[in-house]
């Protein structure tokens, strides 16, 4: 299922990835995002504090396997 078009978009980074403020612009962008996808599995019955452990772990999953950006 693509659920891009239900996030809208992300803004690209404005500083390069080595700047002091590139995290804080990062999670400025996402955090929205994060908050929306929160709120949905909340309404769908999921616990949130349990929803945003499991977004932590599929994140790092991710990361640990090679599919982050470069």
């Amino acid at each position: 299922m693509d659920m891009t078009d239900s996030f809208g978009k992300i803004a690209a980074p404005t500083r390069p990835k080595n700047d002091f403020n590139y995290e804080t612009d990062c999670r400025e962008a996402l955090a929205p995002l994060v908050d929306g996808l929160l709120d949905m599995a909340e309404s769908a019955g999921w616990d949130r504090r349990k929803a945003a452990y499991t977004l932590m772990f599929l994140s790092a999953q991710r990361v640990g396997a090679g599919k982050e950006g470069a």
